[in-house]
């Protein structure tokens, strides 16, 4: 029993320690340079990890040559199938441009980087460095010693056979093309428009790499590819049976009004074409059957169509219109019923739907003013299929009644345009009612302190002198004077009070003066996260906090309405407000930034830190 125990944990051992070779052989750094170059020579040398998520890189020294440039960053998506079986992998390259200066045998060092906290190392290599007269010569000699290298060479007629090379590959741009599609041309601004991009071919495959993907300026865009399977299936174009496949779909979300254009995407493909030889009337026509004739792998590079949509504009909007566009629902939950003063309860509100969920206004529903109310807490249920963006997004209130009573949280209405009706919508949650019984008085007093400490009182009795001598006084002869201090500052407390009460009622009045005041705080709220996003380095959530902010503090500073809330509109109200030129010119150059920076090739990180800083400077000069 003990044996097979032993034997059993020896399989364990080395089961987990092959798992942990093959996890650390999973990602691995490869070198792509020439073995040899001229004095002179300008060339490339380039590190491949095969992860989107390298960090910390780090090059060697290159001895014995000039750097030109570099490194330039470039991350690409490859998704290959062969025989209906599709596969994805990632790869992050970063590419020197150098100059060989002088003659010699130059070692290169090791390249460095991080993936999923693994440190990886390339492997060292070396770049011989000749002048232009040594390597001809060594061609010549290697042909005078070795005819066969010759890759012509005819054996029955003793010399070069010309004729035999193969006919130059080409493929026929009407055999193999790509082509971008929507389902809607016409579609209403921030209303979901499905982009497809698809592969149209006559000839076999064996793998395709998207080289850039279009920089969609004017719309927010959602990536719909799962990643794992690519779609396959017949279609007919022009008279013409084609393979077709769908190699990504993606959400498109317009942000501007009238003609925009969808970016073409740029792919590389490589496809096996059958080589075919002349006829010459030698002894290797014989060999002219296709059995004999092998496939040759030919890359093409292919473009989509360029694609201009025109977008309409939304109605004017009714009050509490929070920029959603499309289908919606709502729902409230309050976690009790009831419970006592000083303790929380949670309130939430779900928007379910189909639309654009990420890009909707922070709900403002409103509570009871003795409720002590803390940021929401959100969560995101978003899916992202063929179909399109769907899903919900929860946001969670903890209250804090402060005194005893009974409460109603009033119904929460959500208004969202609904591009199929092309009317407005309103959907509108439950109202629910709390009973706030009597709490602690020590809660009570703590609560009303905020989180200030309350200081105890060591004693509350002191001791009775019993030596007193006491004398009679008249009534008011005895009285301080803080006592007729305090008695003049009632009535003056009491009109300060009456003061502040109209004033605060005024602010709350006045709605435009409050969204004023409230647009910075949201906008430095909203950068707070896209600053812990930025850490993190995650994307999509980074652009989309500070999409929000950048537009939010647009839209409350300047009281200009999510409906209507465009590049020309905001524009036209700065100059308006004869807001200075370099200002405004700034904040435009800000605006198509951020649309354009998440689709920018290169390091995405460093795209993220610039944007962000830019977006705080801008923030602040509309401040």
């Amino acid at each position: 029993m003990s044996h097979s125990r032993t034997i059993a944990t020896i399989i364990t051992t080395l089961f987990l320690a092959l798992a942990a070779t093959a996890a650390a052989q999973s990602s691995k750094i490869t070198v792509r340079a020439p073995a040899a170059v001229e004095v002179g020579d300008q060339f490339q040398v380039t590190f491949e990890v095969n992860s989107n998520k390298v960090r910390d890189f780090g090059s060697p020294t290159f001895k014995g040559f000039s750097t030109l440039a570099g490194p330039s960053t470039y991350t690409s998506t490859n998704m290959s199938f062969v025989n209906g079986q599709s596969s994805v992998s990632h790869t992050t390259s970063y590419t020197f441009v150098l100059r060989a200066d002088q003659e010699g045998s130059f070692n290169i060092g090791q390249a460095f980087c991080t993936v999923d906290g693994q440190r990886l190392s390339s492997d060292p290599f070396r770049i011989k460095v000749e002048n232009s007269s040594g390597r001809n010569q060594r061609r010549q000699q290697q042909a005078r010693q070795d005819p066969f290298a010759d890759p012509f060479f005819d054996p029955f007629g003793g010399r070069p056979q010309q004729q035999q090379q193969p006919e130059p590959v080409k493929i026929d741009e009407n055999s193999l093309f790509a082509r971008a599609s929507v389902d809607k041309t016409a579609p209403f601004r921030g209303q979901q428009m499905i982009v497809t991009y698809k592969i149209y071919t006559q000839v076999p495959i064996s793998q395709f790499q998207i080289d850039k993907l279009p920089g969609n300026k004017g719309f927010w865009s959602e990536d719909l590819s799962d990643g794992k399977r690519i779609k396959q299936y017949e279609e007919t174009v022009n008279g013409r049976r084609y393979q077709v496949a769908e190699i990504r779909r993606g959400a498109l979300f317009a942000q501007d009004d009238g003609t925009l254009r969808i970016e073409p995407l740029d792919l590389d493909v490589l496809a096996m074409v059958q080589v075919q030889r002349r006829r010459t009337g030698t002894i290797f026509d014989l060999f002219d059957d296709n059995f004999f004739n092998p496939h040759q792998a030919v890359e093409k590079h292919l473009k989509t169509n360029p694609i201009n949509i025109k977008v309409k504009s939304l109605p004017p909007a009714p009050d509490g219109f929070g920029g959603g566009v499309g289908s919606f629902s709502a729902k409230s939950r309050l976690s009790v019923g009831s419970i006592k003063a000083n303790d929380a309860v949670t309130y939430s509100i779900t928007i379910s739907g189909s639309g654009n969920l990420m890009l909707i206004d922070e709900p403002s529903p409103a509570f009871p003013e003795t409720f002590e109310v803390y940021d929401p807490k959100v969560t995101d249920n978003i899916s992202r299929t063929d179909g399109g963006v769907s899903g919900s997004r929860t946001y969670e209130w903890i209250l804090i009644p402060r005194s005893e009573g009974d409460y109603t949280i009033e119904p929460f209405e959500f208004v969202y345009f609904d591009p199929a009706s092309s009317s407005y919508k309103t959907a509108t949650t439950a109202a629910h009612d709390l009973h706030v019984d009597k709490g602690n008085a020590n809660a009570s007093l703590s609560g009303s302190q905020g989180k200030s400490d309350v200081k105890l009182i060591n004693s509350d009795i002191n001791h009775i002198h019993t030596a007193t001598k006491l004398q009679p006084r008249s009534k008011l002869s005895g009285t301080p004077l803080s006592f007729w201090l305090l008695l003049a500052a009632i009535p003056v407390a009491a009109v300060i009070v009456v003061l502040a009460m109209r004033r605060s009622q005024r602010r709350h009045q006045d709605v435009v003066g409050m969204r004023r005041r409230r647009a910075s705080r949201l906008a430095r709220k909203r950068l707070r996260k896209a600053d812990a996003h930025l850490r993190r380095n995650e994307a999509e959530p980074f652009y989309t906090e500070i999409y929000q902010a950048v537009w939010g503090v647009l839209s409350d500073k300047y009281s200009i309405p999510r409906a209507e809330l465009n590049r020309e509109s905001v524009q036209q109200c700065l100059a308006d407000r004869h807001v200075d030129s370099a200002i405004v010119d700034d904040v435009m150059h800000t605006l198509s930034e951020v649309d354009f920076a998440r689709f920018a090739p290169g390091d995405q990180s460093a795209h993220m830190k610039d944007i962000y800083q830019k977006a705080l400077a801008m923030i602040s000069k509309i401040e």
